[in-house]
């Protein structure tokens, strides 16, 4: 990769490490340099669902691809299958590359790939990526804070909980008074809104989904908290999409006269 005069040095890809990267929310053109670095010198990609094709197309040739998504739903391998290939090609010698969607610490379980590699002796480079949840928001003209409606933002995962973890309590974060932007929502959306209700959100805050962001499939569609869940069902939407709730989602509109469409 030709770099500019100036730009800093791009670093070596060492034969048995493994480099937790980021794809982002789809588009290939939203990877990182760095991640582009690390896709064009692995001799392993072990991808996800999410990655857009066109990404692992750049891949060297001749090296070796393995799919380890997660959907949900269907089969897909489990947590300890993912670390055990990437400790074994890193052990073989190989140049491993994870690459997620969004974010491999953000709802990605990079954290726990990070640890099993650290409990193996083998070393490993995280290269954040575009988390998802904060780029559908901007590319569908939703701040993820303005200065007129919040100062925070709660970003949580909306799928039920796995592996014995505990799940998140709704009620308890509707009382915070927070926007919460949701990350695989949409098989509890029903139950995450009622829940939200229980524990004191209005019923008409503003809410949205934006469903595949940043791809040709992208859609938008804009509602109520009481009511999103059946507008979302009455208009086909379903993953993979994340949610919006709060006062910012009502922001879209103002903005949607001026600004340029993603694609």
């Amino acid at each position: 990769m030709k770099l500019p005069d100036g730009f800093p040095a791009l670093p070596d890809f060492p034969s048995g490490e493994v480099w937790l990267a980021g794809a982002g929310p789809g588009d290939p053109r939203l990877l990182t340099v760095l991640a582009l670095h690390a896709v064009a010198n692995a001799d392993t990609v072990v991808h996800d669902a999410l990655v857009d094709p066109r990404i692992l197309e750049m891949a060297r040739e001749g090296s070796e691809r393995i799919f380890a998504g997660k959907r949900g739903g269907r089969p897909s391998p489990q947590q300890a299958e993912i670390n055990a290939i990437l400790i074994d090609r890193a052990r073989a010698g190989r140049r491993v590359l994870r690459m997620k969607g969004g974010d491999p610490f953000v709802f990605g379980r990079g954290w726990d790939e990070a640890s099993a590699l650290t409990a193996a002796g083998i070393r490993f480079r995280v290269i954040p990526g575009i988390t998802s949840g904060l780029a559908a928001a901007a590319l569908a003209g939703i701040p993820a804070t303005s200065r007129d409606t919040n100062h925070a933002v709660i970003l949580a995962a909306g799928h039920r909980a796995q592996d014995g973890k505990s799940a998140a309590d709704w009620e308890a974060l509707a009382k915070l008074g927070q926007p919460i932007i949701l990350y695989m929502p949409m098989a509890q959306l029903a139950d995450i809104t009622a829940a939200l209700m229980r524990g004191g959100m209005l019923p008409g805050t503003p809410a949205a989904i934006i469903q595949g962001a940043s791809t040709v499939e992208e859609r938008v569609l804009e509602s109520s908290l009481a009511t999103l869940a059946d507008d979302a069902r009455r208009e086909g939407i379903g993953a993979p999409a994340i949610v919006v709730i709060g006062k910012i989602a009502g922001l879209r509109q103002g903005l949607l006269p001026s600004m340029v469409g993603w694609q």
